[in-house]
């Protein structure tokens, strides 16, 4: 894997940094952690993707450094402060767009600026901005039902980047959607970012997703999760989506399944 490596790609700056020291989490009512000793440094401006199978603690990593669920032990903090609760400075995307059906979409852009006390017609400016920045700023007084399921989930990021978060958890956003949506997204979602310059931490089954998207990626290990790998994607930017097809591409995306293919397979067994 020597070879696909050979590029070094700058990170952006801007976005908060992440430490998570030797955590671990358990449920409650369960014995068994189900992470435990996960130990990760995320730089500022990194775009981050998580993999692993079913059961590796893949989105209870996102929800530790969101601050909804306190670690049983260890330390999750940014930028050096611990993490104690959630914040307004961590975005959140879930797979579901979670959009309320009977409000309009500058209205549900604006719902978290409201919650947190902006005057109305600051949020709705705000909200509007966002959806410019997205593209779409047209369909502002339209509802949710009147959109495809691909705008609905950018409506979806839009909404958690008005808050201006200094980083953004995505739990897999683009599952739910068609093949051909879900690579519309992946682009769109690169040059977000690079507009935005926000810290991405995005959990993701899809391989191929995770090498075009991220500058490392991390190898979950089950039983308890914990990193078994991160490899380094340097890969050159911008990402055109023709790079899927390159043997640099594809040996990258080979070595990933290589290395959770094992754990993938006994999920599925059982």
């Amino acid at each position: 894997m020597e070879n696909v490596r050979r590029r070094e790609t700058p990170v952006p700056s801007g976005g908060a940094g992440i430490n998570l020291d030797d955590i671990r989490y358990t449920f409650p009512g369960q014995e068994d952690p189900v992470i435990d000793g996960l130990t990760l440094q995320i730089e500022p401006g990194e775009f981050i993707a998580v993999i692993g199978p079913s059961g590796c603690g893949k989105t209870t990593l996102l929800r530790l450094i969101h601050g909804l669920l306190p670690p049983d032990a260890g330390i999750v903090s940014m930028d050096g402060s611990q993490i104690t609760r959630p914040s307004r400075r961590r975005g959140f995307v879930f797979q579901s767009d979670c959009l309320l059906p009977w409000r309009r979409i500058i209205d549900n852009v604006a719902f978290p600026l409201q919650l947190a006390k902006e005057p109305k017609d600051a949020a709705r400016a705000r909200a509007q901005e966002m959806l410019d920045r997205i593209g779409l700023g047209h369909t502002a007084n339209k509802f949710p039902s009147q959109l495809s399921g691909g705008m609905r989930q950018r409506v979806n990021i839009a909404r958690a980047l008005a808050v201006s978060p200094d980083v953004l958890l995505m739990d897999e956003p683009f599952a739910a959607l068609d093949a051909q949506t879900r690579e519309v997204l992946q682009t769109e979602l690169l040059r977000i970012w690079a507009q935005e310059k926000k810290t991405v931490v995005f959990v993701t089954h899809q391989l191929d997703e995770a090498v075009y998207l991220a500058d490392r990626v991390v190898v979950l290990l089950p039983h308890p999760g914990r990193v078994g790998e991160v490899v380094p994607i340097n890969l050159p930017r911008p990402r055109e989506l023709d790079i899927k097809r390159t043997a640099e591409f594809t040996e990258i995306v080979e070595h990933l399944w290589g290395l959770i293919k094992t754990d993938v397979l006994a999920e599925a067994v059982v």
